[in-house]
C-alpha cells in the first residue's frame, strides 16, 4: 500500500486564473495537504492588468502549458495528486501521460486528440475564438452571454455576472485551436497514449450540464482509456456547468476527487518517467 501523498497540484484552465481555485485550496489545505496552484507560464500580475494588457499571453500552447507544469512537478519532493480543471484537465492527462503524479483527476476537460464528439453547445461555446482564425496568435476575451452560456449556464445571472467579474481574463486563442485541429494534425500537442498502461490512475469527472465539454465528450474520452491497463473511472454530478468548482456544490466534487485519489494514488518512485 502506497504512503498516502501530501501535495496536491491544481491547474486551471483557459479564461481563469489560480485564483479561480481558492475554495479548493483552503478545503485540502484544512484537510492536510500541501497545495500548489501555479499559474500558466506567462500569467503574471493581476486580473485587471492581464485584461488591461492580455497580449503576454498571446501564442501561448498546449505544450508550453504542460511543460511548465511538467517542470514544476519534477521539482517537488514527492509525486503529488495533479487536479485539473478544463483545459487543465487536458494538462493533467499530458502529465499522467508522461508518468507524472500518484493520481490525477481531470474535471470537465478538454478532449485529448482522439476523440471526436462534438455537440452543438460545444461549438456554439468555442465560437468566440474558433470563428475568428486570427485569433490563433492573440487573446480572446469573452463576454458576459458568452462566459454565461459556457461556463455558468446554472447560475443566476447575478451570480454568474459575479464571478465573471471576479476572475475571468482574456485567454490565449492558440489551445483552443490546437484542440479543435488535432485530429487533423500529425503530432498534434494534445496526443495521449490511450493505452499507457504504465501511467497513474485517472478519474474524469463531468457535470451532466457542461455546455463548454458537454458529457457526451467527456464520456468519449473515457472510453478511449478502455484498452489501458491503468485505472481509469468516470463521475458524473448531476446538474453542474462547466464551472463545477466554483458553483453550489463544489465541496462535494473537492471532497470526491482527493477521497478518489487517496484511495488510488500509485507509488511512482520506481517508474521511469519521460523527459518532457
Amino acid at each position: 500500500m502506497p504512503q498516502k501523498p501530501l501535495s496536491i497540484v491544481l491547474i486551471h484552465g483557459l479564461w481563469m486564473t489560480p485564483h479561480s481555485w481558492k475554495p479548493f485550496v483552503k478545503y485540502y489545505e484544512a484537510l492536510g495537504y500541501r497545495v500548489a496552484a501555479p499559474a500558466w507560464p506567462r500569467l503574471k500580475g493581476s486580473i485587471e492588468d492581464l485584461r488591461r494588457e492580455p497580449s503576454v499571453l498571446a501564442g501561448l500552447g498546449v505544450l508550453e502549458i504542460a511543460d511548465h507544469y511538467d517542470r514544476f512537478i519534477r521539482a517537488m519532493p514527492e509525486a503529488p495528486i495533479v487536479i485539473g480543471h478544463s483545459f487543465g484537465g487536458l494538462i493533467a492527462q499530458i502529465l499522467l501521460d508522461r508518468g507524472l503524479g500518484a493520481a490525477g483527476v481531470a474535471i470537465d476537460a478538454t478532449a485529448p486528440k482522439g476523440v471526436f464528439r462534438l455537440p452543438f453547445s460545444q461549438i456554439k461555446a468555442a465560437s468566440p475564438v474558433l470563428s475568428h482564425p486570427l485569433s490563433y496568435n492573440s487573446t480572446v476575451m469573452l463576454t458576459f452571454d458568452q462566459f454565461h452560456y459556457a461556463f455558468a449556464n446554472t447560475l443566476s445571472e447575478r451570480d454568474a455576472r459575479n464571478i465573471y467579474e471576479q476572475e475571468v481574463i482574456p485567454g490565449p486563442g492558440r489551445p483552443l485551436f490546437q484542440a479543435a485541429l488535432a485530429n487533423f494534425t500529425p503530432h498534434a500537442a494534445t496526443t495521449i497514449d490511450f493505452r499507457n498502461s504504465d501511467r497513474s490512475p485517472l478519474l474524469l469527472i463531468n457535470g451532466s450540464r457542461d455546455n463548454l465539454v458537454p458529457e457526451s465528450v467527456n464520456r468519449s474520452t473515457y472510453r478511449k482509456y478502455a484498452r489501458s491497463g491503468a485505472i481509469t473511472e468516470y463521475k458524473r454530478f448531476e446538474a453542474r456547468s462547466h464551472l463545477i468548482v466554483a458553483e453550489p456544490g463544489w465541496e462535494e466534487v473537492a471532497q470526491f476527487a482527493v477521497s478518489w485519489a487517496e484511495a488510488k494514488a500509485v507509488d511512482v518512485s520506481l517508474r521511469v518517467v519521460r523527459a518532457a
